[in-house]
Parts: C-alpha cells; sequence; structure tokens
C-alpha cells in the first residue's frame, strides 16, 4: 500500500515553523548577549565586544519585529540605542551608572523574551490552517495550439489554414459560425479566428462569439478579421471580448504575432531572489513572502560564499542585510559590484536601520534602494519584482537581438560553450545547426529590406514555435541563424531541420512586386565527433557550405548532403 503524500506547508504555516525555531534559539542567544555584556562591563576599552553586542542586539531588534514580537523588538532597540551612545564615549571615565543602566536594559530583553515564549506557546495549535490537498485537477490540452478559424471566404480560409500550419498550430476550418459554436461546446480551442461580415448580417461573427460567452461563461481568446473598418466594428469587436483586430488583406506574419500572444503557454520563468542575511530565520521569512508572490529564492547567510552563489543561482536582484558578522552590507556591495558581471545586479538593503544618514550611506555604494524592517509583504513584493523586472529588460537588451528577439551571436556561443561543457561531464551528445536563407540578397533587392525584415522574423518564428523550450535558437548576425539541440541524435536532428526547411518553404510573402515564398540551407555538425566550440561550428559551417553549392534549399549533415523529399523534387 502505498503512502500518500504530505501536501506542501502553506506560507502561514511555514512563517509560524519559523518563528518557532526563532523561539527555540532565543535563550542560546541571550547567553551570548549577557556574556557581551559582562566581556563589555569588566573592559570598556573591549571594542569588539561592543560592536558584537551592538550587532546582537540589532539583529534581535529587527526579526523580533519581523515575527510580530513587538515587546521584544522594542526592547532590542533601546539596548541598541543605549550601545551606541556607550560606543561613542571615550574609553575612561564612562557615567558612573552605566554598567546598571546596561544590565536593567538587558533584564528587560529577557522579559520580553520570557513574554514572547509564553503568548507564542499560548497560541491555540489551529490558528495556522491545517494543510488541504487540492481537489481541483487543473484543466489541461493535449497536442498542440488548436485554432479554429471561420470564414465565408474559402480562399482565405484555405490560405489560413495552409499558413499558420507552418508555424506549428493545428487549425480546423468552419465557413459557419453555427458551426464553430457547436464545435466549441464540446472542444475547446485555443484560439478562434473569426470573420465579422456572413450573408446572416454584417456583424455575425461578433453576435456568434458574444453568444458563445453568454453561454459558457468563459471567454476563448479571438483574432477578428474583417473587410470593414470603421470605429463601429472595432468597437463591437472589442466589447464581445476580441483579442485582436485585423483589417483585410491580413498579414500572415502579424496574424502569427498576435496569436502567440494570445495562446502564450509558457509562463514567465519566476523572478530569481538571492537573500543574504546572518539570521536564517529573517532570511526565511522573506524567502517565504516572495515565494508565495510565485519569485524563486536562494538563501545564503554566509557573507564570504555569496560570490560562489552568484556565479552558480544567476539572481535577477539581491535582497541584503546592512549588519553582519564577517562584514556590513556596504562592504559586501562594494565588493559585488567590483565584479563586471554584477556591476548592473540590483541590490537593496532590508535592516531595521532607521538612521537616514547610513541609509544614504548604503545607497552611495550603488545599492537601488532600502527598506526598514519590519517591511509590510506587499510593499517588499512590490519592490522587489520592480528592480527584478528592471533587471530582466535590461538583460534581455544585452542578449537578445532586436529585431527578432532571438539570442544574439555572443550568447548563443556563450550557450553553446555551457552545453559542450554539460555534455563532457555527462556524456550526452549535443547537435550544432546552422542555417542561412537562400538568396536573401536577391530578395532585399526586389522587394526592399523591411519586406527582408519579415522574412527573417517569419523564420524565427517558424524556429521558436516548432522547437523544444529547452533549444537554444540564435540569430547569429544577418540572414544567418544557429541552433543548439541537446540530446537528440545527429539523424533524426537532421530530419528535425528538414521538416522545418519544408515548413519555411510554404509561407507565403508579400509586397508590390507581388507574392513571394523562400527557403533555407543548413549544415549540422555534432558532439563528440567534435569536441570543441570552434571545431563544431567549423564542421557546421562547413555543412552548410555543402548544401547552399549542391543546389540550396537543403539540408547537410556534416558533409552528407542530405535532399529534399521525394515530392519536393
Amino acid at each position: 500500500m502505498s503512502t500518500p503524500a504530505i501536501p506542501p506547508l502553506s506560507a502561514q504555516e511555514k512563517i509560524a515553523k519559523l518563528r518557532a525555531t526563532f523561539l527555540q534559539q532565543l535563550p542560546a542567544r541571550l547567553v551570548q548577549i549577557r556574556d557581551l555584556c559582562e566581556r563589555l562591563k569588566a573592559n570598556p576599552a573591549d571594542h569588539a565586544a561592543a560592536t558584537d553586542l551592538h550587532r546582537q542586539l540589532h539583529n534581535l531588534k529587527g526579526t523580533s519585529r519581523s515575527f510580530g514580537f513587538r515587546e521584544l523588538g522594542a526592547a532590542a532597540a533601546q539596548g541598541e540605542n543605549l550601545l551606541a551612545e556607550v560606543m561613542t564615549w571615550p574609553a575612561e571615565p564612562h557615567p558612573d551608572n552605566w554598567q546598571k543602566l546596561l544590565d536593567e536594559q538587558l533584564a528587560q530583553v529577557e522579559r520580553a523574551a520570557q513574554d514572547a515564549c509564553s503568548s507564542f506557546a499560548d497560541e491555540a495549535p489551529g490558528q495556522s490552517p491545517a494543510p488541504k490537498a487540492s481537489s481541483d485537477q487543473p484543466a489541461t490540452r493535449s497536442g498542440g495550439r488548436t485554432v479554429y478559424i471561420c470564414d465565408d471566404e474559402m480562399l482565405l480560409l484555405e490560405q489560413l489554414n495552409s499558413q499558420l500550419g507552418c508555424f506549428g498550430y493545428k487549425t480546423t476550418p468552419f465557413t459557419e459560425p453555427q458551426a464553430l459554436h457547436d464545435t466549441v461546446l464540446t472542444h475547446w480551442p485555443d484560439a478562434v479566428i473569426m470573420d465579422i461580415d456572413f450573408p446572416q448580417g454584417k456583424t455575425t461573427g461578433i453576435e456568434a462569439l458574444a453568444a458563445l460567452q453568454r453561454k459558457t461563461g468563459k471567454t476563448v481568446p479571438t483574432i477578428f478579421l474583417s473587410s470593414r473598418n470603421d470605429f463601429a466594428a472595432r468597437l463591437r469587436a472589442v466589447q464581445a471580448g476580441g483579442g485582436a483586430y485585423f483589417h483585410k488583406p491580413t498579414r500572415t506574419l502579424e496574424l502569427v504575432a498576435a496569436l502567440d500572444e494570445l495562446t502564450r503557454q509558457q509562463k514567465p520563468e519566476p523572478y530569481r531572489i538571492l537573500v543574504v542575511d546572518d539570521e536564517p530565520e529573517i532570511a526565511g521569512y522573506h524567502c517565504v513572502i516572495l515565494q508565495e508572490a510565485g519569485m524563486m529564492t536562494s538563501q545564503v547567510s554566509e557573507p564570504s560564499r555569496v560570490l560562489e552563489v552568484l556565479q552558480e543561482y544567476h539572481p535577477d536582484m539581491v535582497l541584503m542585510d546592512m549588519y553582519m558578522p564577517e562584514c556590513t552590507g556596504h562592504d559586501l556591495a562594494r565588493l559585488i559590484r567590483q565584479v563586471p558581471d554584477y556591476v548592473g545586479l540590483p541590490i537593496v538593503f532590508l535592516s531595521s536601520e532607521t538612521d537616514r544618514q547610513k541609509q544614504f550611506s548604503a545607497l552611495r555604494v550603488g545599492a537601488e534602494g532600502f527598506l526598514t524592517k519590519p517591511v509590510v509583504p506587499e510593499d517588499l513584493v512590490a519592490a522587489v519584482a520592480t528592480r527584478a523586472e528592471r533587471m530582466r529588460t535590461l538583460r534581455s537588451l544585452m542578449m537578445r537581438d532586436s529585431l527578432t528577439g532571438l539570442f544574439n551571436h555572443t550568447t548563443t556561443t556563450q550557450f553553446l560553450e555551457n552545453a559542450l561543457a554539460t555534455a563532457d561531464r555527462g556524456g550526452a551528445n549535443v547537435c550544432f545547426v546552422m542555417i542561412d536563407i537562400d538568396r536573401f540578397k536577391l530578395v532585399n533587392d526586389t522587394h526592399g529590406h523591411p519586406v527582408g525584415d519579415q522574412v527573417i522574423l517569419a523564420l524565427s518564428r517558424v524556429l521558436q514555435q516548432r522547437l523544444r523550450n529547452s533549444d537554444i535558437v540564435g540569430r547569429y548576425g544577418g540572414e544567418e541563424f544557429a541552433i543548439i539541440l541537446q540530446n537528440v541524435p545527429l539523424a533524426r536532428a537532421a530530419e528535425l531541420i528538414d521538416e522545418l526547411r519544408q515548413d519555411f518553404s510554404r509561407v507565403l510573402f508579400r509586397s508590390v512586386n507581388g507574392d513571394f515564398s523562400c527557403t533555407f540551407s543548413a549544415g549540422i555538425a555534432g558532439y563528440p565527433t567534435y569536441r570543441s566550440v570552434e571545431l563544431l561550428r567549423e564542421a557546421a559551417d562547413k555543412a552548410l557550405y555543402e548544401a547552399k553549392h549542391s543546389g540550396r534549399n537543403r539540408v547537410a549533415l556534416d558533409g552528407m548532403v542530405c535532399l529534399p523529399a521525394e515530392d519536393e523534387r
């Protein structure tokens, strides 16, 4: 009999565990504070003891407040303020009663700690909701993205059906809105492309979709097509829930771009946040808050490990405490900024420090912001998300081609280096593909550079739509593209690229000089036959040369030309 899976803890339960851990460790922490106090009383000139005691009280203040133990946080804050005053006095003489004041303040901290433990023990065990296994099963869709096309113009319907298939969409054509309506009720699509004007009326398509929405209570992502371009028609389409509107004749690539946006299935990768705090419980508390907002977190309590974790984790932002035993947040931020790869990495200080001058001093080292503990969870999430998104945008601009959104030459080469290193460790294979659009100069000369850009965009979309998310697609320069396929046999890679070649050759482009289509040639080489980036790239380039000089519109596999399929000759 299998053991039932234990449901994951909720955020509230995770925080409750962190609070309990904090209180369990509180007696040992108070012993440390008392020992430091006795050292300082025995030797008022012991600067190290004073500094450590100040840091301990500062950390206790911030953690207590974050976990909701306000009285303990207030007592620790008073102790911290007294220590700050003591540290400004000259070594001799101290005021006569300073040791008594220190003892009284420490006794107040210990009483507040005892009260915090008692109040936590009195909390009802059922206050945190019990974990429940979810009974809601997410709806799943099988296969690729399904698009229903409804238009009574048979020629346009056939053209859309053929063209969208080249970009990986599974299309079903309809000539009447009622037939589409009945099919949607039993098989829900990923999107609908609907003409507006039918023999039954000038807005029949809009009315059909509106009726479907009323009946199902759901909105299917819809693109409306029409020969009408007036405000009234566009307004009706928007009111019916239309996600896009195209005036006929439509451009396939623009339609595909709209479909991509409406049917996007891949969720954006969660923001990656590195939390640096020598208090594991408070770091864990902030991690839970960020995780509940959909972010990924990594927690570091030792500043000396930060550079190592930065290299492995590649965060979008660093959330850092100001006061830590090995070094201050101020020094750690300067250290990070001295590494070229992290010059632009957002750093936000999160500390119970309330001195505005010290906060401004911290910001001068290049930090993006300063949040004061205890921080409201919503404020923490907003501050982190804003800065992480900006970092993602800047990183994307540096890594991607501006026209296609594909990885640029430099980034693609870095991915290839990483892929070979991974394959070398694990014994996997890697295929490197180089693609070049045939007679592209003639396209630019005949139809103009804007149309040439549309050809480049079309190929980039074909590649992105048909390849796996794990495959790397880059624009290597001009009309040249590169693909990195991992764990794919060389023969299968050749078949896959040949399928893409055939799909791309069927894409129809339009210009003032008439409709036309394009083809590409490709060369493929593989690891471990070629064990370095240079050798692999040289072999793929040589294979591409063979494909070009064997007649173009072909795929060559490491010197062996794979001719087009029989029906294409």
